[in-house]
């Protein structure tokens, strides 16, 4: 797999991923601390976002992704519309500044680059399973496994928890070495992720116009749309 398909991999993945967590993540960080000390808090809590989280079955938002380079002179900006729906289609729809799709149906990923003359199929079944093991069916034992879990006491953005979680498996540290969450205290939505990768590059994405469990328009999910 080329590096910008595993690249655009990771981010379909994460963001399907990010979509299963919206309301466990911050729980998993912001109870680490209170775990220690009362062994059957966190669990609790954990099961109570699992809860809410369950009932959210689609999702639609803005998003502007950002990405820094080495090769970059200056940070990439692009905007578009995502769509999930559960529990393995994503949809990113890149408006600007050049229109593209990433889609990932199961187990497959379409990324079409009109512009470039790009239409690649790739196989995440291996990466699809990951997010169906440690972040739909497993549990918070079972996140902390895989990764160090940090809850930051403060955020530089206002009105949301930061979490933290670096792999700790040498296989996705090869590729993915950080991811941040940023987490609407208020919805326990996502606000923002940024991944930063092995060599230095990072992509954040910032979330707006969060609509969980909204209508998904028909042919949402189609390559022809």
């Amino acid at each position: 797999m080329s590096v910008p398909a595993r690249r655009a991999a990771i981010l379909a993945t994460t963001a399907v991923a990010a979509a299963c967590v919206f309301a466990s993540a911050p729980i998993a960080g912001a109870q680490k601390k209170a775990a220690a000390r009362q062994p059957d808090v966190f669990d609790e809590l954990y099961t109570k976002g699992k809860k809410a989280n369950d009932a959210m079955k689609t999702l639609t938002a803005h998003f502007t992704e950002t990405t820094t380079s080495t090769l970059l002179t200056r940070p990439l900006v692009a905007r578009g519309r995502v769509a999930v729906e559960r529990p393995s289609r994503v949809v990113l729809r890149y408006a600007e500044p050049d229109v593209r799709i990433v889609l990932i149906d199961g187990n497959k990923m379409t990324m079409v680059w009109p512009s470039r003359s790009i239409k690649q199929v790739t196989d995440i079944g291996t990466a699809q399973g990951r997010v169906q093991k440690y972040f739909i069916n497993g549990t918070a034992a079972d996140l902390r496994s895989q990764f160090e879990i940090e809850d930051h006491e403060t955020s530089d953005k206002a009105g949301t928890y930061y979490v933290t979680m670096v792999p700790k498996r040498k296989q996705i540290k090869e590729n993915l070495v950080r991811l941040d969450l940023w987490i609407d205290r208020s919805s326990l939505l996502l606000d923002t992720m940024k991944m930063t990768f092995a060599n230095g590059d990072s992509k954040t994405m910032a979330f707006d116009d969060v609509k969980p469990n909204a209508p998904i328009e028909p042919g949402t999910f189609s390559l022809e749309r």
